[in-house]
């Protein structure tokens, strides 16, 4: 259990990050003071949030691949938890929310025995099928269609959809000689935030078209290009360290990661648009709620997951 944390490449890239994020840092100081009358604020919240979720991935990855599957089985309850948060649900199915809530550590289970055949189908099909079975036992039929959908469509996002960072923990040790599950996962981590806080620093500085305005305003194209360029070059300077990606494969992971993260966070901005709210939740400081920090882990997870799945295994 101790190989894959101990390797001499995670070391060197966990230091490396902490040092992205030391210049990262500097340059938004050095921002700040060069032009005052852009506002900031919101970048050095995101990179603060930043700087606790990588610390604590990293640690969980040096400790063990154990406190790392509980790490994501807890993100993902309390991803889960805010959104039922947030949804309006019908009194009737406070008992299925409890069915929806052990599904995350049978998930996790999964995960765990490297069970790959029922990770892949346990939620998109028995609980999809088993959820609204529990509904129909209890007996209320009004709302029923849209109860259902909302609640399937918040369990493969927050626990199905997330759960695939976590799997790539549980890959055999061949598939990535280099840095092992944990170099994969901490390649796809690192470059989702970052992209995030990429695209921001773009939109910022060189935003001038809105690229989908009626969903989230502040979004740019100039923001979009310029943190989809950056991480693929950032994905294809990491990629040897971490991954058995070669120059090509690395590229197209980069621009796979940034578009995915992309939309994922505009999906959930979607969400809370229709909900009418500005934020998921004030769980981490200056950036909302869990859902607001893991919206684009959960598509760049399983995009990034079955493309490894693919080329090496």
């Amino acid at each position: 259990m101790l190989e894959w944390e101990l390797k001499p490449t995670l070391l060197w890239a966990s230091t490396g990050i902490i040092l992205l994020l030391t210049i990262g840092t500097i340059i938004i100081a050095y921002f700040t003071r060069r032009y005052p009358h852009k506002n900031f604020s919101e970048l050095r919240a995101r990179l603060r949030s930043w700087w606790w979720m990588a610390s604590i991935f990293i640690l969980a990855m040096l400790i063990g691949k154990i406190i790392s599957l509980f790490l994501f089985g807890f993100l993902s309850f309390l991803a889960l938890k805010e959104y039922f948060s947030l949804i309006p649900t019908r009194r009737a199915d406070r008992r299925v929310l409890l069915w929806a809530y052990l599904a995350i550590p049978v998930q996790y289970y999964w995960i765990g025995i490297a069970w790959y055949g029922i990770f892949i189908v346990f939620i998109p099909v028995y609980m999809f099928l088993l959820l609204p079975i529990r509904m129909i036992l209890i007996g209320e039929t009004s709302g029923f269609l849209k109860a259902a959908g909302t609640l399937h469509w918040g369990l493969m996002t927050t626990v199905f959809c997330l759960s695939h960072a976590a799997y790539l923990l549980s890959l055999p040790e061949e598939v990535n000689p280099a840095a092992g599950g944990a170099g994969l996962l901490l390649f796809l981590v690192f470059l989702t935030e970052f992209n995030d806080v990429l695209q921001y620093m773009w939109g910022k500085l060189l935003g001038r078209h809105k690229i989908i305005p009626k969903v989230s305003p502040n979004k740019t194209w100039e923001g979009f290009v310029g943190g989809l360029v950056t991480t693929t070059c950032i994905a294809i300077l990491l990629a040897p360290w971490l991954t058995p990606l070669n120059l090509w494969q690395a590229g197209f992971a980069g621009l796979l990661i940034a578009t995915a993260g992309f939309f994922g966070d505009v999906s959930i901005s979607a969400l809370k648009r229709d909900l009418g709210i500005k934020d998921s939740g004030h769980l981490l400081p200056g950036h909302g709620g869990i859902l607001d920090r893991v919206d684009s882990l959960t598509y760049t997870a399983p995009l990034f997951f079955h493309f490894i799945y693919y080329l090496h295994y």
